[in-house]
């Protein structure tokens, strides 16, 4: 295949220019390669942007056990359709990631997908906090991360092991960090948000705490630690002030939280309830300016799919979550790029290649001899997001308009999605 006269941008080499994409046998090859030279298959990308393939380590395919608000073929064509090539899968299914067995053989079914398909491991048994995880064992059996998302790890000696064991390894750990204690509903921000509804909420609190808690753990070790789904003011300072003493600590944000605040549970309802919850507009800032100057240095969907039954329950019982992996890149170009807040290398810096770098993938970059995974997104067009290949549609941007569109998702070498058929070649 050759990609021509696409606008390049790679984070990973500072490029940005116009040029052509040669790709052979999966790969990004030399263009006097005469393999790729004597390809037919062509694409032509006059006015469209290149990047390396987006690669998202924080999503929720619901497999095993869940599979009625998605599964792994579901989430990975929804997936192809946002632009992503890469996702790291989170471990709270039923049963729990906590086992190898159980491990294996979720991975070795979403090796039949066209997109590369990751996953995390728990790092306490059953998702309980009160028995550390064989992680060298879960490892082995392919996990690429360690993760309770979905609840914290409160006790502080079990995380303590996990961040030496996970050293070890070399991979990273991924937090929930919401105190319980500072909690009466989850997914409301404490205050006006809340009050409106009658209820108390989710106090900032939860998330400070614990973070600064995790942070100070986290200084004993050289474990790659990953602060997930940062929503507040407070917490992006003191991840702030934590890097500049410890190069290991890392922190994502997801679009939710950079575009909306909690204004939004108010318009509507339960299709805005997310864990940690929104917060107030100089969160929302606070979050602009850490991605700004890369104190939060990843952005992830937090991709959580429910299905219209249980989003229609009453707010305190409906569960958590929004899906995310459809207009992930489109929120983060309309609410960062367009408000000057990043540019377009900070986006795919961010989207693609510290996200990869985090995980230890092979993806994030359009290097020659890289794997052949881009996106082609135009500028000049526009979407609707009115479709989704989800399973679920649980999310408060159904039905807006954005501009810019994914035109092609490329997955070693092969078109896995196109904007004129809006399939996902499975």
């Amino acid at each position: 295949m050759i990609i021509r006269n696409a606008r390049v941008i790679d984070p990973a080499n500072n490029t940005d220019t116009v040029k052509d994409i040669f790709i052979h046998n999966g790969l990004i090859v030399d263009d006097n390669d005469p393999a790729a030279l004597s390809d037919k298959e062509e694409i032509d990308a006059s006015g469209l942007i290149a990047g390396p393939g987006l690669v998202d380590i924080h999503v929720h395919f619901r497999d095993p056990g869940q599979t009625h608000k998605e599964d792994i073929h579901t989430g990975a064509a929804a997936a192809a359709a946002g632009g992503f090539t890469s996702v790291v899968m989170m471990a709270n299914t039923t049963p729990p990631l906590d086992e190898p067995d159980i491990l294996r053989d979720l991975l070795k079914r979403a090796t039949s997908e066209k997109i590369h398909i990751y996953s995390c491991a728990n790092i306490t048994q059953g998702m309980k906090g009160e028995k550390l995880c064989d992680l060298k064992s879960l490892f082995d059996a392919g996990a690429v991360g360690f993760t309770d998302d979905g609840k914290p790890v409160m006790d502080t000696d079990i995380l303590a092991a996990a961040f030496r064991e996970a050293a070890i390894l070399g991979v990273p750990v991924s937090l929930h960090e919401e105190d319980p204690e500072y909690i009466s509903e989850n997914g409301v921000n404490a205050g006006c948000a809340a009050e409106a509804l009658g209820l108390t909420g989710a106090d900032r609190l939860a998330e400070i705490s614990i973070i600064e808690r995790d942070l100070k753990i986290a200084e004993k070790y050289t474990v790659k630690l990953n602060i997930q789904h940062i929503s507040t003011a407070e917490g992006v300072e003191l991840v702030r002030k934590a890097k500049k003493t410890n190069p290991n600590i890392h922190a994502e944000a997801t679009p939710n939280h950079f575009t909306l605040t909690d204004r939004a549970v108010k318009t509507f309802g339960t299709l805005a309830k997310i864990n940690p919850p929104l917060r107030t507009a100089a969160d929302r800032e606070a979050i602009w300016e850490g991605l700004s100057d890369g104190t939060i240095d990843i952005i992830a969907s937090d991709h959580a799919p429910h299905s219209a039954q249980e989003k229609s329950l009453d707010f305190k019982k409906a569960p958590s979550g929004v899906t995310g992996l459809e207009t992930s890149f489109l929120l983060a170009y309309n609410t960062l790029y367009k408000k000057d807040i990043i540019d377009l290398g900070d986006l795919f810096r961010l989207m693609s290649y510290n996200p990869a770098k985090l995980y230890g993938l092979n993806a994030g970059t359009l290097d020659t001899g890289s794997p052949a995974d881009i996106v082609l997104f135009s500028p000049d067009a526009s979407f609707t997001y009115s479709s989704p290949r989800s399973r679920s549609s649980n999310s408060p941007f159904i039905g807006r308009r954005f501009d810019g569109k994914i035109m092609y998702t490329v997955c070693a070498g092969s078109v896995v999605y196109r904007a004129d058929d809006a399939q996902y070649n499975s």
